[in-house]
């Protein structure tokens, strides 16, 4: 359904994917793009940036989702904000708005994403609010941990109700991932996907 990936934002603002805030032993956000793209990854490719990304993303892909996890800023909630709106500008920009789906756990960095676009997909990572409170914020899905499920039972169900799309995550065991699926649960991220599928039949 979908491919996950992460963004963050350098100190000369150039937005750029990975998981983690230190690249290199480099913090992000305190960094240059020069002085972080002098290391390539690990496979010995360079540093991408989102733009590279989102572009190769839409190459020969109509049904794969493109969904952009922003990380929370270290530095301050302001800079979060802008990199809210550097991120959706840019998918605007790139004609892949049908394509992307937006995840974060920062609830604020999806309600200034739903200023800007009133049509985006919007899923929240977190895992401490209700089905309710999500509908509320007009925010489409809850995205948690497959152990925020264990702990309340019941919100599977009430999203379904509040009409709030389910995703569990990270579930890589195959007890866990049956489970969900009685449940009804909607999404599954796993780092197993032929298991997952061979589940499915």
């Amino acid at each position: 359904t979908g491919s996950e990936f992460d963004v963050r934002m350098t100190a000369d603002d150039s937005l750029i994917i990975n998981h983690d805030p230190e690249y290199h032993q480099l913090n992000i956000e305190q960094t240059s793009f020069t002085a972080l793209s002098v290391f390539p990854l690990s496979n010995g490719e360079a540093l991408p940036t989102l733009r590279q990304y989102i572009l190769e993303g839409l190459q020969q892909n109509t049904q794969t989702m493109l969904v952009l996890e922003i990380k929370p800023s270290g530095i301050s909630k302001t800079r979060a904000m802008l990199i809210a709106e550097k991120v959706v500008k840019l998918v605007a920009e790139l004609n892949a708005k049908k394509m992307v789906r937006y995840i974060s756990f920062d609830f604020d960095i999806l309600k200034k994403i739903r200023e800007i676009d009133q049509r985006a997909f919007l899923q929240y990572l977190q895992g401490d609010r209700s089905p309710e409170q999500l509908k509320e914020a007009r925010i489409n899905g809850a995205d948690y941990h497959f152990s925020v499920f264990e702990a309340h039972p019941d919100w599977v169900e009430r999203a379904r109700l509040n009409k709030i799309l389910v995703n569990a995550w990270t579930v890589n065991n195959k007890e866990k991932i049956e489970g969900l699926l009685r449940q009804k649960i909607d999404f599954i991220t796993t780092n197993e996907p032929e298991m997952l599928f061979e589940i499915l039949g």
